[in-house]
C-alpha cells in the first residue's frame, strides 16, 4: 500500500512508512489530544496547488477558529492558502439539509477540487444528526464509495472513546485507525499514541509518547522496537576511568562502549568519579557529555571550580533538566540526538535515581535504559551512571531495578567507620569480560579530586 508522510518522521516509523494512501484514516481522541494537529501537519507536509488539501470543518468548530489557531503552529505556511490548501465548513450544510446534504456536498468538494487529501473534523459529530444508526450506516457507506471512486487521502478526526470502537460502524470501514490519549500518573500526565489497524502494512505495536508545542506532534516510539538487531564492531581498547589507581584495579580501565554503574550512598563522590571519567577522557581526546538533574549549571560549576576543572573546556557538553520537566522517552531521544550532534564518546548520567522518578511505569524504564545503553555500546559510547543506595554502611543491596544487571561494570563507593575515624572506599564489584581487583581501596577527596591509598588516614 501507498503511504504519504504524516508530517513527523517518527511517526511514519510508527505505522511502517507514513499513512495510507487513497484510503480512510480515522485519528481517535478526546478533546485536548492533538487530533487537530496532527492532521493540520499531515496537510501542510503534503500541500500541492494541483491536488490541493480539503480541510471541512462539521459542528464541532468553525473553520476560521481552526485556521485562526494553525497560524501560530511553525509548519503554517500563509503561501499555501487558497492554492494548495483549501479550508471550508460542512456546519451549514448539516443544519440544514441533514446528512444526506453533507453527502452531496463532499461529492461537490472532491469534483471541483480534485484534492490529495481531504479531512472531515470532527467527523463523530455527523452521527448526532443521523434519525437511525441504519440513515448513518447508509450516510458512511456512500461517503466511502464516493471517496474511493477518485484517489483521495481522507482523514476522519473525532472524540471517540476506546470502548466506541466496537460498536461504531466507522471503525469498520476505516483502513487504519490511531488512537491519541492522555493518561495520568499521580501528579504527572503524559500522551500516547497507538496504531490501533492497519490494512496491508506493519507497524510499531503498543503504545509510543508524544508531546505537543508549536513545532506540532512530535512522537517517540518506543526504543526497544527500533533497531535493536543491527549489526556493530565492539572497539576493543580500554577507557581511562580518570584515575589511575581505579584504571589498575579495572585492567587498564574501562571497556570503550562498556556502560559503568557508580553506586553508593549520598556524599560519598559517585559525582566526583563521574567528572574525573569525563575529563579524563578530554585528555584523550574524547568529547564528554554529562546529563544531570538535580544541580543546576551554576552549582555544578562551583563544584568543578574546587577541582580545577569548568565546562568552558572544550570538549565537554552539559545537559541540564529539571527531573518535574522530563518525560522519559521524550529525553532519551534528546540525548541520542545530543550525543550525535555533539560526537560525545563519553557519557555521564548523574543520577539513575531521577530518571527512574520520571518514568510512568517501571517496566518502561528497564525498557528505555537498556534501549539507550545498547544503543551507545553500538556506537562505542562509553556510560557511566550514578545510583544512590539508601543506606549510608554496609550497603548490601544495590539497585531494585535492573540497572546493575544490565551494567558491564559495577563500582560500589562506602562509607567505612573505624574506631574514631570514617573513610571512604572503593571496590569494583564487577567487569563483565576483564579481570578486576576485587579489594577494598580506601580514598581521599583532594583539590586534585579522588586519590586512592592502601590505608585509611
Amino acid at each position: 500500500m501507498d503511504r504519504i508522510p504524516s508530517g513527523n518522521p517518527r511517526l511514519d516509523e510508527v505505522t511502517g512508512g507514513g499513512l495510507p494512501a487513497n484510503a480512510i484514516n480515522l485519528i481517535m481522541g478526546l478533546p485536548g489530544t492533538g487530533k487537530t494537529m496532527l492532521a493540520q501537519q499531515c496537510v501542510f507536509s503534503n500541500a500541492d496547488p494541483q491536488r490541493p488539501a480539503l480541510y471541512l470543518s462539521t459542528a464541532s468548530e468553525p473553520f476560521e477558529k481552526i485556521l485562526r489557531y494553525v497560524q501560530a503552529l511553525s509548519f503554517f505556511d500563509p503561501a499555501f492558502i487558497g492554492n494548495g490548501v483549501v479550508y471550508d465548513e460542512l456546519g451549514t450544510t448539516l443544519v440544514k439539509h441533514g446528512l444526506a446534504g453533507v453527502g452531496e456536498r463532499v461529492k461537490e468538494f472532491i469534483r471541483d477540487y480534485r484534492p490529495g487529501i481531504l479531512v472531515i473534523d470532527s467527523f463523530k459529530a455527523l452521527s448526532s444528526y443521523a434519525a437511525s444508526s441504519i440513515e448513518f450506516r447508509n450516510f458512511l457507506y456512500d461517503l466511502a464509495a464516493t471517496q474511493s471512486v477518485f484517489p483521495v487521502t481522507v482523514l476522519w478526526l473525532g472524540e471517540y472513546e476506546e470502548s466506541e470502537m466496537a460498536s461504531a460502524p466507522e471503525f469498520a470501514i476505516a483502513d487504519s485507525i490511531i488512537e491519541l490519549s492522555n493518561q495520568r500518573f499521580q501528579k504527572r500526565s503524559a500522551n500516547f499514541i497507538q496504531v490501533r489497524k492497519l490494512r496491508g502494512g506493519d507497524f510499531l505495536s503498543g503504545s509510543h509518547t508524544y508531546s505537543l508545542s508549536h513545532e506540532g506532534l512530535e512522537v517517540y516510539p518506543r526504543l526497544t522496537g527500533v533497531g535493536e538487531h543491527a549489526v556493530y564492531s565492539p572497539d576493543r581498547e580500554r577507557a581511562s576511568s580518570g584515575v589511575q589507581a581505579l584504571d589498575d584495579m579495572l585492567d587498564e580501565g574501562y571497556r570503550i562502549g562498556s556502560s559503568t554503574l557508580m553506586a553508593g550512598p549520598t556524599g560519598v563522590g559517585k559525582t566526583l568519579m563521574g567528572l574525573h571519567f569525563l575529563f579524563g577522557g578530554v585528555d584523550q581526546g574524547d568529547h564528554g557529555l554529562m546529563a544531570t538533574f538535580q544541580e543546576d549549571p551554576t552549582q555544578l560549576e562551583q563544584v568543578l571550580h574546587g577541582f580545577g576543572w569548568s565546562f568552558d573546556t572544550e570538549g565537554i557538553t552539559l545537559k541540564y533538566r529539571p527531573p518535574v520537566e522530563v518525560h522519559l522517552d521524550e529525553w532519551v531521544y534528546d540525548l541520542l540526538d545530543t550525543i550525535e550532534r555533539t560526537g560525545a564518546r563519553r557519557l555521564f548520567i548523574d543520577s539513575l535515581n531521577d530518571l527512574e522518578s520520571v518514568a510512568d511505569d517501571p517496566s518502561g524504564f528497564d525498557e528505555s535504559l537498556y534501549a539507550l545503553l545498547h544503543r551507545c555500546s553500538r556506537n562505542n559510547v562509553s556510560v557511566m551512571m550514578s545510583y544512590e543506595v539508601r543506606h549510608l554502611f554496609g550497603v548490601t543491596s544495590l539497585t531494585d531495578r535492573a540497572a546493575s544487571n544490565l551494567a558491564d561494570n559495577v563500582v560500589l563507593l562506602q562509607y567505612v567507620p573505624a574506631e574514631s575515624i570514617m573513610y571512604r572506599s572503593v571496590t569494583v564489584l564487577k567487569t563483565r569480560g576483564s579481570t578486576h581487583d576485587l579489594r577494598v581501596r580506601p580514598f581521599e577527596v583532594t583539590p586534585r579530586g579522588i586519590v586512592l591509598t592502601d590505608e585509611p588516614r
